[in-house]
């Protein structure tokens, strides 16, 4: 098979994919609501299979992930929720992470064409930026949501920024709000009833994903401040 039939293969394959999650609604498995409904069932089969749950959890997350697919967001939640923080911290972290890297390889080696002319406008700005920044511009999108997650792998697709460079630099960037997104799904898994909304956990959990974003701006906006100072940092 020719590299061009191959590409036009994987690129048929992808939008049937996609097409699929949209006629199957799919996308209902993803909904908060679903994740509470099914908590209990999840735990149960959590407690009775752990490996072969983390495993199938981790290659739903790659697989979402990787075709930008809609839930990242609740399969984070979900993490918190079933495996608790400190596992679920380190189990969606790899799995954002290859996920993601993934979806770069997708853009960059199947969806170029379609990435470049639907978001063009914003392709400018990450050029840009990866051009005078490098990697250590990478790393500020991960940690500020300037983009949404998915938008990103995409747009850094088609620039020049190695996959192990955009790899390590996302596993990085992308754990603190990891770290708050997992331990908000671990609060919401402890709602038992209305009154449990107003617990000191979560709202501190909730507190932390809205402060999270402008604290890490602040923190830039510190660093390279300093940085004009001090000369240029190395990523």
């Amino acid at each position: 098979m020719s590299g061009k039939l191959r590409k036009t293969a994987v690129l048929v394959a992808v939008i049937a994919i996609i097409a699929a999650f949209k006629v199957f609604h799919l996308g209902d498995y993803f909904a908060l609501s679903y994740l509470k409904e099914s908590q209990q069932r999840f735990a149960a089969l959590y407690a009775g299979h752990p490996i072969a749950v983390v495993a199938a959890y981790t290659a739903v997350y790659i697989f979402v992930t990787s075709l930008s697919l809609p839930g990242a967001a609740i399969m984070t939640l979900a993490g918190g929720a079933l495996f608790g923080l400190l596992r679920g911290t380190i189990v969606v972290s790899f799995a954002s992470a290859v996920g993601a890297t993934l979806a770069c390889f997708v853009s960059r080696f199947v969806l170029r064409d379609w990435v470049q002319s639907r978001f063009a406008d914003k392709l400018g700005t990450i050029n840009e930026g990866i051009e005078k920044e490098g990697p250590f511009y990478l790393f500020t999108l991960r940690l500020i949501p300037v983009f949404p997650f998915w938008l990103i792998n995409l747009l850094v697709g088609l620039t020049r920024m190695p996959l192990k460079t955009f790899y390590w630099v996302s596993q990085i960037g992308m754990l603190p709000g990891t770290l708050v997104y997992v331990n908000a799904g671990r609060e919401l898994a402890k709602i038992r009833s209305l009154s449990g909304i107003l617990s000191p956990g979560l709202i501190l959990s909730f507190l932390l994903l809205g402060l999270f974003p402008l604290v890490s701006k602040k923190l830039f906006g510190f660093y390279k401040s300093r940085k004009k100072k001090s000369g240029n940092f190395v990523l």
